[in-house]
């Protein structure tokens, strides 16, 4: 049965009644294909472990202009708690509650709706219109947008702009674009020493001081004062675990986990060099074995300013009436595997309700973004169409 793609709240609804909490996809692309197979859109699908993904295309000619997405959420936390169930996308009082509105099958759905409305009002466009959309934003972000935008690029296809659908507006729809991240570095500490018992030390080799003082080193550097467009970088220390019940016991071993945030002052690999250097001189000073897990889960990027992020906030302000700020402030995204491929940026919906008890989206502000994705698919091709493929 055709649906009325151009209303992205009966979409919406029928993407939030897929259960698709990561890893597992529910029928959520599925959905999803059959939507932009009726537009016209071509499509592969790719499996990478549990993951589901998809790429779609609508034409062939450059500039590809690629909203990207995810369709997996987080889980719901207690259903009881919930004012109405997480999955059964009820509207109430203009609000439209479910797991999954604000981050981010909004967006996705509001998409979908603008390439209707372009189509509507436009026809073909002069280029291209395709997703790029992952089950795996949520989870270990491995078997997503990692692996499957190299798969499409390998395929041939390339991609010229990008959009993240994510929700990047702290309060009111206009306040923010992101155009750029921080890079992310997680780091376990290990530290071995002998047990014994607290009566005779010199028997024993205590990893607690030796790990308290690496950590120590670790805080004591001041790693900048920010950068361009970015805050300073900042180290947080997220646990620390003995796990011993004795008074009398020196444990055998001490761990601790901690999470770097960092601007494009500085490259993951130089922090991890960083950190394996402090823990050597820690080890030949005590004596006392640090093993270490360390992983750089992206780095830090900025879009430049320019005639891309001019159309998104003009754009924007064109159907909220406020100018959104360009920010690198937050966590991270998938955005973070596509900037090495072509200019990316992100804006959805608003982000106060996201991952909690309750997530919800109003219907204006639903049928604000997808005004506002017409708007750019209007501006972008009368900007930056045609080039034969």
């Amino acid at each position: 049965m055709t649906q009325d793609l151009t209303d992205p709240i009966p979409f919406l609804q029928t993407l939030i009644r897929k259960p698709s909490v990561t890893p597992r996809d529910e029928g959520a692309q599925e959905a999803l294909q059959d939507a932009l197979s009726q537009m016209g859109f071509r499509f592969t699908r790719h499996r990478f472990g549990d993951v589901e993904n998809l790429y779609a295309r609508l034409g062939s000619d450059q500039p590809n202009f690629c909203f990207a997405g995810h369709t997996d959420v987080v889980p719901t936390g207690p259903e009881e708690e919930w004012t109405y169930p997480p999955f059964a996308a009820e509207i109430h009082d203009g609000v439209l509650w479910g797991r999954g509105t604000s981050d981010m099958k909004g967006a996705i759905a509001a998409f979908v709706a603008a390439c209707a409305r372009y189509l509507d009002a436009k026809g073909q466009p002069a280029g291209s219109i395709s997703l790029l959309i992952t089950g795996d934003e949520e989870g270990p972000a491995i078997d997503g947008t990692r692996k499957l935008l190299p798969a499409v690029v390998k395929a041939g296809e390339q991609i010229d702009h990008a959009l993240v659908g994510e929700p990047s507006n702290p309060a009111a729809m206009g306040d923010m674009i992101k155009h750029g991240r921080r890079g992310s570095f997680n780091g376990t500490i290990r530290a071995v020493g002998v047990q014994g018992h607290v009566a005779y030390p010199h028997k024993a080799k205590n990893p607690v001081p030796a790990l308290l003082d690496l950590l120590d080193r670790l805080r004591g550097r001041v790693l900048d004062e920010g950068a361009e467009d970015f805050q300073p970088s900042n180290l947080e220390i997220s646990t620390i675990d003995v796990g011993n019940p004795a008074h009398n016991v020196i444990p055998g071993a001490a761990r601790a986990m901690f999470n770097v945030r960092f601007n494009i002052a500085h490259k993951g690999d130089e922090l991890v060099k960083w950190v394996e250097k402090e823990a050597k001189a820690v080890e030949k000073e005590t004596g006392v074995r640090m093993e270490l897990d360390l992983r750089v889960s992206g780095e830090a990027f900025l879009t430049q300013p320019g005639d891309y992020t001019d159309l998104l906030q003009r754009a924007v302000e064109a159907e909220t009436g406020r100018k959104p700020e360009l920010s690198t402030s937050g966590g991270t995204s998938d955005a973070r595997f596509i900037k090495d491929v072509c200019p990316v940026a992100e804006f959805g919906l608003t982000n106060p309700t996201i991952h909690q008890i309750d997530e919800r989206v109003s219907l204006d502000d639903m049928e604000t973004l997808t005004r506002i994705y017409t708007r750019i698919l209007i501006d972008y091709f009368d900007k930056f169409g045609s080039r034969p493929a």
